[in-house]
Order: C-alpha cells, then structure tokens, then sequence
C-alpha cells in the first residue's frame, strides 16, 4: 500500500473535528420489522482540518505536505488528539493498558490491539519510543522486545510461558489519507488568509 511514514505536524491540524463512522445496511421488512447489518468489523474515522489556519505561513507548509502526499495517493500519519492512547484521555500509558494475548506454543509476535468494549481495534501506527509491554504483569526491559513501528507488531526476544497475559501500553497515530485532490485557499490580507476545510480519511493497513 503507498504509505508515508510521516507525520502531519500537530499545529496543522489544531481545530480540526472529526470522528468514527460506521456502515450500517437496513432493509425494512413488509412486517415493518428491520434487518440490520454491517459490512464493516471496525470503525472508520474522518477529519476536517485547515478550516482554522490564517497564517499563510502555515498554509504554504500544509500546501507542501499536501503536494508531498500528492493528493489522496499516499497515506500518512495523523494525531488525532481525542484518541491517541492506550489510556484514558489525560492519562499516562501504562504497560497493563490493553491485552495483547496469551503465551503458549512459542508465540513471540503480539499485534497491538485497543479495546473499545468488546471491539478490538488494530493499532498500526505505534508512536516509536513509546511502547511499554508487560508478561505476567512485569512490565519488560526495553531490550527485551522490539516494535515495528510501520506494522504495530511487538516481537518478544524470548516466548512467554503459557497462560501468561501479554500487555501493553502506547502512543500511536491514526493512519489517513487526504480526501480530496484540491485544496482551496483564499487571500484575505497580505499576511493572512482562510483555507477551505481539507478531509481526511482512514485507511486500512
């Protein structure tokens, strides 16, 4: 998948809004009863951002990231500030923050995972440097696993007993692209401006 392993820088995107959607299909049966379902296992969230910038300084660099990105070709990284934790908003991650798995068979690989209620979402895009991991409840020595952090997979150097509770806790980004191929922007003086919002989209990786 074309992906940049790139962050849009965190000024870009203050007051940007955004959230999670959901695909629902309804049929209404003759009885007026409804049959619902969803195609969907996970949520997908969307974003405005730019509606906010005045500075043109900030919409040449937007501009450029844009161009960069070229449109809505390649994907990149996104900090959504509602939800960028394994904790609670506010909060500090911890190494017991979410589940991974079970040890057993020599499994070493745990993908990083965030429950919300009794839906997992897969976190693909770890924040590097910050993934704490806990067998048993003891929180790991940096050394003794690895991340990816393009794939949010955690590697442990030696497999954990059966039975023992793999865990962890993290920073991570949300992985979008640029949903439109045009960005509008408007001269309001000689050094400020209004920027039409610019949507974003998550992908799947």
């Amino acid at each position: 998948m074309a992906f940049h392993e790139v962050r849009l820088p965190a000024r870009l995107a203050f007051g940007s809004t955004g959230g999670v959607e959901r695909r629902t299909d309804v049929v209404t049966l003759a009885s007026g009863f409804e049959r619902r379902s969803s195609p969907w296992a996970m949520g997908r969230r969307r974003y405005l951002i730019g509606a906010t910038l005045r500075s043109l300084a900030d919409m040449a660099e937007l501009t450029a990231f844009f161009e960069a990105r070229r449109g809505r070709l390649y994907g990149f990284r996104f900090r959504d500030f509602a939800d960028f934790a394994s904790c609670d908003p506010g909060g500090t991650p911890a190494a017991a923050d979410q589940a991974l798995g079970i040890g057993g068979g020599g499994r070493t690989a745990f993908p990083l995972v965030k429950a919300y209620g009794d839906v997992l979402r897969s976190i693909a895009k770890p924040v590097e440097g910050s993934v704490r991991v806990a067998v048993g409840g003891v929180e790991l020595a940096s050394e003794a696993f690895a991340v990816d952090a393009a794939t949010g997979v955690v590697t442990l150097a030696s497999a954990p007993g059966a039975g023992a509770a793999v865990t962890a806790g993290f920073l991570f980004d949300t992985p979008v692209r640029f949903d439109a191929d045009r960005l509008e922007v408007t001269l309001e003086s000689f050094g400020a401006g209004r920027m039409a919002a610019v949507p974003l989209i998550e992908v799947r990786v």
